[in-house]
């Protein structure tokens, strides 16, 4: 029996080896979609066999191909393969748009890293399905980073959980339709990847005992960008079932004329004319990126970490693949059945003042360069939405960018569709560094995957408090998976309205409020 080593196994991986062998043989016999042989790290997926490992108490499976990619091309079912192949080292990053991680533990990031990761608590269930989306915009970023990522947490509470890479920045999303039909799709094929992704777990999850007819897609920040793209895109209809976007309401499509004109300026950076584009197979990557940067800069400016809008090489809403810019300030019809569950953090990306701790009159300064004879409004805006967090510090330190366009997104989903929309707030407050990030971008996602015990860096030292709130939010994701609603015990959440909904606040004191911020935000959206 030949076996495929594209990763390393463990010591006790190695020991048991033969036996995996022979009894992934029996698998090749089996049916795809059922696991039949007997140990539950040997699963037969539509490609060939593979062998997972443990993550603790779940089984786990690292690197799957769910698809090849060439430059530039949309993607094609993986090849298959012979033999066991050996899915128990996650797999390398997708490459970056950024220089390479030091000593990156996953190894250099590879080109067309297509992969996937899952976690489940038994191969032979039929359980509700969670595929998560990874941040960093469309630029960087991977499906799993570090141990914050791992999905045994979520797995644990009876759930499937399916972590993604995709191509990324240039080599996902760099419009060449200009120079023929064969180019057609390349400013998507990042997107593209993901319903491949989502495919394969049509296609190849009841295999680890996940359900294909109940799909979560949710992600944060620039996954939650994603899962937003996908409820645009007529490709992944039928895919998914729910959806949860995490801090990920900024605008992020780009116009097909604006996508056009940046690929051929990316060209002409590297001298490369429209008939000759086949080119681009040959030149280095680092060349690719630096080219692109550079067209980038000139057509746009320098887009920095947060701002509002989204440019450089993201999805291009097409007509064909992208109907439409998601958030602007809802989705597309495409999605009018799939619930959803939106929301943000307190600090998000905002510039903290938690070490400065302004006076009164300084921040009444600081906030009057923003909204001027409004600033008075502001104040009492904010000490109504948040008494508990009544500083001057506060004042300034609170998010200004996600939370008004969540609020505008659920307010126009609420007001269009009859599939349920759930709002929340996350507001617990991070003591490391002094307190200095307060409750920042992403650090509820610790919570969210319960995986508290290994984040120390971002929550400090894991406490009851922690581990409480952990089981509020996760379980809350996994209801939701599950049914549709999330739950958090003593609470009855119900869905969101425009005219008063429920919101639900996770922060040192959970409570359930209704519309708190309301004027607050819309202070910020009209400023």
């Amino acid at each position: 029996m030949e076996t495929l080593n594209w990763t390393s196994k463990s010591a006790n991986d190695m020991k048991r080896t033969c036996l995996y062998a022979c009894l992934a043989a029996l698998t090749m016999l089996a049916a795809c979609g059922t696991n039949t042989s007997g140990d539950p790290l040997v699963v037969k997926t539509e490609a060939g066999t593979i062998h997972g490992f443990m993550d603790e108490e779940i089984y786990a499976f690292a690197g799957i191909p769910y698809c090849k990619a060439e430059r530039f091309m949309p993607p094609q079912k993986a090849d298959a393969w012979k033999g066991v192949l050996e899915c128990t080292k996650y797999p390398p990053r997708s490459m970056q748009q950024m220089r390479p991680i030091e000593n990156d533990p996953l190894g250099l990031s590879e080109e067309g890293a297509t992969r996937l990761n899952v976690w489940t608590s038994d191969v032979n269930g039929k359980m509700p399905v969670m595929v998560w989306l990874h941040g960093g915009g469309f630029s960087s970023g991977a499906g799993y980073n570090n141990p914050n990522d791992s999905g045994r947490g979520l797995a644990r509470q009876g759930v499937v959980v399916v972590s993604v890479n995709h191509r990324l920045n240039i080599l996902g999303f760099l419009d060449l339709s200009a120079c023929g039909e064969e180019y057609k799709y390349s400013g998507n094929v990042g997107m593209l990847d993901i319903v491949a992704a989502l495919e394969w777990v049509r296609d190849n999850i009841s295999a680890f005992g996940g359900d294909p007819s109940n799909v979560t897609v949710f992600g944060e920040s620039g996954g939650g960008c994603k899962v937003g793209t996908l409820m645009c895109m007529p490709s992944a209809k039928g895919l998914f079932h729910k959806a949860a976007i995490l801090s990920g309401t900024l605008l992020n499509g780009n116009k097909a004329e604006q996508t056009s004109r940046l690929g051929m300026k990316t060209l002409e950076k590297l001298g490369v004319v429209p008939s000759g584009v086949s080119k681009l197979n040959d030149i280095p990557y680092d060349q690719l990126v630096q080219a692109g940067y550079e067209a980038s800069r000139e057509l746009t400016g320098i887009r920095r970490p947060g701002t509002a809008n989204f440019w450089g090489f993201g999805p291009t809403m097409d007509g064909e693949i992208l109907v439409q810019q998601p958030f602007q300030p809802s989705f597309s019809e495409l999605s009018k059945d799939i619930p959803l569950l939106i929301g943000s953090t307190f600090n998000e990306l905002q510039r903290t003042y938690y070490v400065e701790q302004p006076s009164v009159n300084e921040a009444c300064g600081i906030l009057r360069q923003t909204y001027g004879d409004k600033t008075d409004d502001y104040i009492a805006a904010f000490k109504k939405a948040y008494p508990e967090f009544d500083t001057p510090a506060d004042w300034l330190s609170v998010d200004q960018m996600f939370r008004p366009n969540t609020v505008a997104t659920a307010d126009a989903r609420a007001d269009e569709h009859a599939a349920p929309v759930y709002t929340y707030m996350f507001a617990w407050k991070s003591p490391v560094e002094g307190g200095r990030m307060g409750a920042a971008h992403a650090y509820e996602l610790p919570f969210v995957f319960h995986t508290t015990e290994v984040s120390q860096q971002y929550l400090g030292e894991e406490t009851d408090e922690i581990r409480a709130l952990a089981d509020k939010m996760s379980g809350a994701w996994v209801s939701f998976a599950k049914t549709g609603k999330p739950v958090v015990d003593g609470f009855d959440w119900k869905p969101y309205s425009s005219k008063g909904g429920d919101i639900m606040y996770f922060g040192k004191e959970c409570s359930l409020r209704q519309d708190f911020d309301r004027d607050l935000v819309t202070i910020m959206q009209n400023k």
